[in-house]
């Protein structure tokens, strides 16, 4: 696939990586020398040096003849306008990241596709629902929900408490006579691994399941957590990721939002009257501990200093606070959350790009997890019609070792599936697959 790339910062980066380790035809655009020669000198990829705005650089970059323009500059105006020119000069299809969150909601009455957009992404937007989605999960550092939550993705920490410790996968089995969930994933001492019958979890593992609704409560009890409802939340910055998420979670939630900008706390305050607005930063100690800290459920820091995010949900574990979760901007910072304390970090740099990533892959992609620090991905692909997958029973498809199928939707209905199912033209199938083998996963969709 010709793909050309506007921007060459962090998602443009972590994109082009993805992409040239798949062998396809990447060009990245940027006026920045810095950072374009970062690119060059890093991976297999085109760099071009220009506004790509211009219709020459677009020219030049051969964007007419491409397969997908991605135009992920930190400028929306830049983005839209890449993205109208690039679609008049030929690009088969185009994606536009977005920060204003009013073009997603639905509501807006702009048809962006004759404008030439053909997908808006916003990493704030997206941040803000993995925040909900964590909020909504207590016991777990990750949740990712199919169609709607039918199937569900979640991860969790093995703790000294989990009966499962020092048994295999097998030796597990009677715990979910039910079979309403798998393990699909384990990080274990920073390597992936795809789990199979006699798998031994170990103490310290982070697993990943892939469950039915009725599930969850059966994981939790199994790895020896406690779900708690989260009521009582206190968050650290009102930027666009903080107030996104106030939006979905503040429903039957309290709400204390601590902002260092005094003009913003009180443009949230006269928009929020059910939020408790404070005027402080994360490093107080004695606001946080005058606003009750340990009293809380849950505490969010998601200003734009990551070590300020790092540190204050550090402070507020040692208050005693179950769920912390922690927005940090560098993408090296992700695998340290299963290290230092805190239950989750999320980069929406990188949450964006994984979101990207699902246009690009072959076999009907219908969505792809974004989960950090697994050296895997999870894809929801549609079967299609005389495909290899529907040939032969699961067990008998020579399917890949390093990959796995959790389950699939088969006329709106969710299931776990066993190597005796046979899956079927139009099922959405759940595939973990490590990234050596996508290649060979995507030829049997």
């Amino acid at each position: 696939m010709r793909i050309v790339i506007a921007g060459a910062g962090e998602v443009g980066y972590y994109l082009a990586k993805l992409l040239s380790n798949e062998s396809h035809d990447i060009t990245i655009i940027d006026d920045n020398s810095r950072v374009l020669n970062r690119v060059k000198d890093e991976l297999d990829v085109f760099g071009l040096k220009g506004d790509a705005c211009s219709v020459k650089v677009l020219k030049e970059s051969e964007v007419g003849q491409a397969d997908l323009l991605i135009a992920v500059t930190s400028s929306e105006k830049t983005n839209f306008m890449v993205s109208t020119i690039s679609k008049q000069l030929g690009v088969k299809r185009t994606i536009a990241r977005v920060n204003n969150t009013e073009f997603l909601d639905g509501k807006c009455s702009i048809d962006f596709k004759k404008m030439g957009i053909d997908v808006m992404i916003s990493p704030e937007d997206l941040a803000s629902k993995e925040i909900w989605r964590l909020i909504k999960r207590s016991a777990f550092t990750d949740a990712f929900d199919f169609e709607l939550g039918k199937l569900v993705l979640v991860g969790i920490n093995l703790d000294r408490d989990a009966p499962v410790v020092n048994r295999t996968i097998n030796e597990t089995a009677a715990l979910n006579p039910s079979f309403n969930f798998i393990p699909i994933g384990i990080q274990r001492d920073g390597e992936t691994m795809v789990p199979r019958g006699d798998t031994k979890f170990h103490l310290h593992d982070h697993i990943y399941f892939l469950s039915l609704p009725a599930g969850l409560d059966e994981i939790i009890t199994l790895t020896g957590k406690q779900e708690h409802r989260i009521k009582n939340v206190m968050m650290l910055g009102g930027g666009k990721v903080g107030l996104n998420a106030i939006e979905k979670i503040r429903r039957k939630r309290k709400i204390k939002l601590i902002e260092q900008n005094r003009e913003r706390c009180m443009a949230i305050a006269d928009e929020y009257s059910d939020i408790l607005v404070i005027n402080s930063d994360g490093h107080d100690v004695r606001v946080l501990e005058q606003e009750n800290i340990g009293d809380m459920d849950a505490y969010i820091a998601v200003t734009g200093n990551s070590e300020t995010n790092i540190m204050s949900c550090l402070m507020a574990k040692a208050h005693g606070v179950k769920k912390t979760i922690a927005l940090v901007e560098n993408m090296d910072y992700i695998n340290l959350s299963q290290t230092i304390g805190i239950d989750t970090l999320i980069n929406k740099k990188l949450i964006a790009a994984n979101n990207i990533f699902r246009y690009v892959r072959q076999g009907d992609v219908i969505s792809i997890a974004a989960v950090h620090g697994l050296d895997a991905e999870i894809l929801e692909f549609n079967a299609k019609e005389n495909s290899k997958i529907t040939k032969l029973k699961v067990k008998d498809l020579k399917f890949p070792k390093k990959a796995i199928i959790g389950g699939i939707l088969r006329k709106g209905v969710a299931r776990m599936i066993s190597g005796d199912d046979q899956i079927e033209a139009n099922d959405k199938v759940v595939v973990l697959s490590e990234y050596s083998v996508i290649k060979e996963v995507e030829k049997f969709f």
